[in-house]
């Protein structure tokens, strides 16, 4: 282990049902930088995701990611979580009879933080998310609309200290201004407490209020350009043709035959195989 502070991904390969679908990925996010991931569907956004977490069913083949010195790849989920790294589900799990403070309580005495604190802190963010206090003593994301269930992912995100964020597509399902306001809170979070973000988007809207030090396009499970701010607003007007040219034409909008997060079933971390 060393003292720099960074998640690091180098040279990662990774597939799922004897299908490659990442092809070398290279990125370094420090602390408090915002990197912005685009790509059209098939491209392998979300496995990169998946695979950072530790989803089971997929299989790294070459590579490595390490999270301020700690290897991720040998560790279980609830590991990678403790050793702070934090997903927002692009489709966020209805837990029936589990209430958001005990699960965040938990998760603090498992980590060896201070349980007490935790209803201080869900308070404070549910202030800051716009989150009705009520809201916090319902069973987790049940019988709540698409923007609330991510606007949950928000708060967790905030009371967990988590220190770097992997942002599955948190855009998708929120109106304009719950967008709005949990870009605004993760930014914050970034200048605040120095929060590092990954941040897989299909849409430039999410990078207006929550800034990228640097957007990347993935085509066909490799970063094909990387480039500041601006980058998302060529997408926007060029689409991704106009960016990739032949590496834009020649990928598939969907990995045919592979499973897809909305088809794993209702358990983000059910085995895609069984």
């Amino acid at each position: 282990m060393t003292g720099e502070h960074v998640l690091r991904i180098e040279g990662l390969w990774a597939g799922v049902a004897d299908t490659e679908i990442l092809r070398g990925i290279d990125l370094e996010i420090r602390p408090g930088e915002v990197h912005a991931v685009m790509g059209r569907n098939g491209s392998g956004k979300s496995t990169l995701s998946h695979v950072l977490m530790g989803r089971p069913g997929y299989e790294v083949t070459a590579g490595s990611v390490t999270l301020d010195g700690v290897d991720l790849l040998g560790l279980a989920p609830w590991e990678r979580a403790q050793a702070g790294l934090f997903l927002c589900l692009q489709h966020p799990t209805e837990v029936p009879g589990v209430s958001l403070e005990a699960l965040l309580t938990e998760a603090a005495r498992a980590g060896g933080r201070d349980p007490d604190t935790v209803r201080e802190a869900l308070v404070a963010e549910a202030e800051r998310l716009g989150i009705d206090e009520r809201l916090l003593e319902r069973p987790l994301n049940v019988d709540l609309s698409g923007g609330e269930k991510k606007r949950n992912e928000a708060l967790q995100l905030g009371v967990t200290g988590a220190r770097y964020a992997v942002l599955d597509e948190i855009d998708s399902g929120l109106d304009v201004d719950a967008l709005a306001t949990v870009s605004r809170r993760i930014q914050e979070a970034t200048d605040e407490d120095g929060l590092g973000v990954l941040a897989i988007t299909h849409f430039s809207r999410l990078l207006e209020v929550l800034e990228p030090d640097r957007v990347h396009v993935l085509s066909q499970g490799s970063i094909r350009v990387s480039g500041g701010p601006e980058l998302a607003e060529q997408l926007e007007t060029e689409g991704y043709v106009g960016v990739l040219g032949d590496a834009a034409a020649d990928e598939p909008e969907t990995l045919v035959g592979l499973p897809h997060a909305a088809g794993f079933g209702e358990d983000p971390f059910a085995d895609p195989l069984a």
